[in-house]
């Protein structure tokens, strides 16, 4: 009976199914939002310095950015588990994944900061080879990732426990949280800079220590809210350590697809971005970085997207009913491109912002930042509905779709072609951007056929994993 509910194909669900979606997508988005703004501000104060100040702050955060996707990698392999143990009622199947999360991103963030405070040079050369101002860049980008290189644990501490409060289905607190660090983070920019109040004029190293002040901060937050309210998934400190380990290895399977898809990805994204990088001076840098700091407050749909999905679709999993799931997988794709034609729309529109927050970059840098606001803006139906398809892959525990669509688009097409468009046409770097980016299409082709097979629908917690 409840199978013929679900058995005529729509593409769209009803009002109230977006409204439950929406409820979870916004707080998210929210949260988003309100870091992109407050990374708005911070980039506005940083762009008072000038442009090659800007730049080298902006490629240490390009090198910072792979890893944090690297962690978010590890959080949503046991976020996949958490959601699903959440639907099955399963309390002690969401502490052995919550204990998964902490134990490797913490592992690994100490790692990195040895990396960052070592020499992290190599690296930020590699980000500017063949600008006209990598020197300087580079030198200012270190001194920044050095002291910035303290922020990683706590970051790592947030990260796993934010994450789980959302595929719980609690989403306002991360959201207030956040709200409290971002702006702790803003005010110690604005003391350091500068220095306000007293304080020092510490330029792009003020940056740094005003974001471990508010990393730090945020974290404590984070572990005095859930020692307080004991949420499913909590686990005393002192247990962390107590890990199945058949469970942590599955966990671990389930990890190293999604890093091979996510970090395939972000890594090639990296060498595109020295590769446009390599096409002038530092306006190229600030103005390219400016650009994708501005297309973050359009960008904040994704995590709305892949929480909803999680949240929804793992429950729904994990309670065993796979014929709803079907159905709440094609509603949900659905959503997601018509929410990325309403990104775009607000995409447009923050092309306003950029004479007003980057008033002290170079004419030349903010008409390359305006170019490339534009040019994320008009993918954005596209990298919503590609968004969709992998959150609806992963959570259901079908992790190889996204090593399929991103390895094999990544080697075979974005990285050739980006190297083609920079040794044999004379593109500047927003058209370079541009047109490598239509590979995507290609990607969700591919996973559109892959999701056809249904390796997504499955119930984890039944298969005893």
């Amino acid at each position: 009976m409840k199978a013929s509910v679900f058995h005529k194909k729509e593409l769209f669900g009803s009002p109230s199914f977006y409204k439950k979606a929406l409820a979870l997508a916004v707080p998210v988005m929210a949260q988003s939002f309100i870091q992109s703004m407050v990374s708005l501000i911070d980039n506005f104060m940083v762009a008072g310095l000038g442009d090659v100040k800007m730049s080298g702050v902006n490629i240490a955060g390009q090198i910072n950015f792979v890893f944090i996707v690297f962690l978010n990698a590890l959080c949503v392999s046991g976020g996949i588990f958490i959601s699903q143990y959440n639907g099955a009622k399963d309390a002690e199947g969401m502490k052995q994944s919550f204990r998964f999360k902490v134990v490797v991103t913490v592992f690994f963030s100490v790692l990195y900061t040895f990396f960052c405070y070592v020499n992290p040079k190599p690296v930020l050369a590699f980000m500017v080879h063949g600008n006209k101002q990598s020197g300087e860049i580079v030198q200012t980008a270190a001194v920044y990732m050095k002291i910035a290189a303290f922020t990683w644990v706590p970051m790592a501490l947030s990260m796993s426990i934010g994450t789980s409060l959302r595929e719980t289905g609690l989403v306002r607190p991360p959201l207030l949280f956040s709200v409290a660090a971002t702006l702790i983070n803003t005010f110690f920019n604005w003391v350091f800079i500068y220095g306000n109040l007293g304080a020092p004029r510490l330029e792009a190293a003020g940056a740094a220590y005003a974001t471990i002040i508010a990393r730090s901060c945020e974290a404590l937050i984070f572990i005095v809210y859930i020692g307080i309210k004991k949420p499913a998934f909590y686990s005393r400190f002192r247990n962390i350590l107590k890990i199945r380990i058949e469970l942590f290895l599955s966990i671990l399977s389930k990890s190293g697809m999604i890093l091979l898809s996510d970090m395939s990805w972000i890594l090639t994204e990296s060498v595109v971005t020295a590769l446009y990088n390599s096409r002038g001076g530092a306006e190229i840098v600030s103005g390219m970085s400016a650009g994708f700091t501005i297309a973050n407050l359009f960008f904040i749909c994704f995590g709305g997207i892949h929480t909803s999905i999680n949240v929804i679709m793992g429950s729904t999993l994990g309670a065993g009913d796979l014929e709803k799931a079907r159905m709440q997988k094609d509603w949900l794709l659905s959503g997601t491109f018509v929410f990325g034609v309403l990104m775009t729309v607000f995409g447009i529109f923050t092309t306003f912002l950029i004479p007003l927050v980057f008033a002290h970059l170079s004419a030349e840098a903010q008409s390359v930042t305006r170019s490339m606001v534009l040019m994320n803006a008009v993918y954005m139906p596209l990298w919503a509905y590609l968004n969709g398809q992998f959150a609806v892959s992963r959570t259901g525990g079908d992790t190889m779709m996204g090593v399929i669509t991103d390895v094999t688009i990544n080697i075979f097409l974005v990285l050739p072609g980006m190297y083609a468009l920079t040794y044999f046409t004379a593109l500047g770097p927003v058209m370079m951007y541009g047109l490598i980016k239509t590979t995507d299409w290609a990607k969700a082709l591919i996973a559109a056929l892959w999701l056809k097979k249904e390796y997504w629908l499955k119930n984890l917690t039944a298969e005893g994993s």
